[in-house]
C-alpha cells in the first residue's frame, strides 16, 4: 500500500454527513426541522454552489458555509410546506441574516475542531503513504485545506468542480491516482459514503475503508462491499493493510 485517498465532507472535517450537521445547527438555533424537510434546501444550495464557479473559487471555509446556509434559508422561505413555514414563523424577515450567521458560525466552529484532529492524523499517515483528497466540492477545496493546515500532508486534490467529474464517477478517483502516480491496487479510499466513496473505488481495485457515522443504519449490509469499517480516522493507523 503506497497511497491513501480521503473524502472531505463527513470524513476529514467532521465524522457526520453535512446534511445531518446542518440539521443539528438549525435545531440549535431554534429552527426545528426534520431531515426530510431540510434535504431539498440542502440539495438545492449544493447544486447552485457547484455552478457558482469563479464567484466562490477563493472562499475559505467560513464564507463558503455562510453562502450555503444563505441559499438554504432562501429555499426554505419559499417552500410550500406548512411544517417548514411553521418552523420559520418565529423568525422576522429582518432576522434571517442573523439566523444565517448563527448557523454558519456554529457549523464552522465544529468543522475547525474536526479538521484540527485530522491534521495530526494525516501528518502521521503521510510518513507512510502518499495522501490524496477526493471530494464533490465547489472548486475551492485547495483553499479550505490550506486554511486548515492539511495541505502540508496532501499530495493531490481531486475537487469535482475543478476536474469536471463528480463521485461516484470513477474518473475522479482516477484523477487523484494520476496525481499521486500510483495504481489502484496500491491505494486505499477512505470515506463515509458507501455509494459515492467505497463502492466505486472498490470497483477500480482500491482497498476500501468505510467511516461509519453514528447515523448510519446498523442494518446496512457491508460484508463483501468494503475491506474495512472504522468508527474514527485514528483507527487507520493500526489497520493491517494488504501487501
Amino acid at each position: 500500500m503506497r497511497a491513501m485517498l480521503f473524502d472531505f465532507g463527513g470524513t476529514l472535517d467532521y465524522p457526520r454527513h453535512w446534511l445531518d450537521r446542518f440539521l443539528t445547527h438549525y435545531r440549535a438555533a431554534g429552527i426545528v426541522l426534520s431531515r426530510e424537510e431540510l434535504d431539498p434546501a440542502f440539495d438545492s444550495a449544493t447544486r447552485i454552489a457547484y455552478r457558482a464557479g469563479a464567484a466562490i473559487r477563493d472562499y475559505r471555509l467560513a464564507p463558503l458555509v455562510r453562502y450555503l446556509v444563505r441559499l438554504q434559508l432562501e429555499n426554505l422561505c419559499r417552500t410550500e410546506s406548512r411544517y417548514v413555514r411553521a418552523a420559520l414563523a418565529s423568525v422576522a424577515p429582518g432576522d434571517i441574516e442573523a439566523l444565517a450567521d448563527r448557523i454558519s458560525e456554529s457549523f464552522t466552529r465544529e468543522s475547525i475542531c474536526g479538521l484540527e484532529q485530522s491534521r495530526g492524523i494525516l501528518a502521521r499517515l503521510r510518513a507512510r503513504f502518499k495522501i490524496g483528497v477526493v471530494s464533490n466540492f465547489y472548486g475551492n477545496l485547495d483553499r479550505v485545506l490550506a486554511e486548515a493546515g492539511l495541505d502540508e500532508s496532501v499530495d493531490a486534490i481531486a475537487d469535482s468542480c475543478r476536474v469536471g467529474i463528480f463521485k461516484p464517477d470513477p474518473g475522479i478517483f482516477e484523477a487523484a491516482l494520476a496525481g499521486l502516480n500510483v495504481a489502484p491496487h496500491e491505494a486505499a479510499m477512505v470515506g463515509d459514503s458507501l455509494g459515492k466513496d467505497c463502492l466505486p473505488a472498490g470497483r477500480l481495485g482500491l482497498t476500501t475503508v468505510w467511516l461509519k457515522h453514528q447515523e448510519s443504519d446498523a442494518t446496512t449490509p457491508v460484508a463483501g462491499k468494503v475491506d474495512f469499517t472504522i468508527n474514527a480516522l485514528e483507527e487507520l493507523e493500526n489497520l493491517k493493510w494488504p501487501a
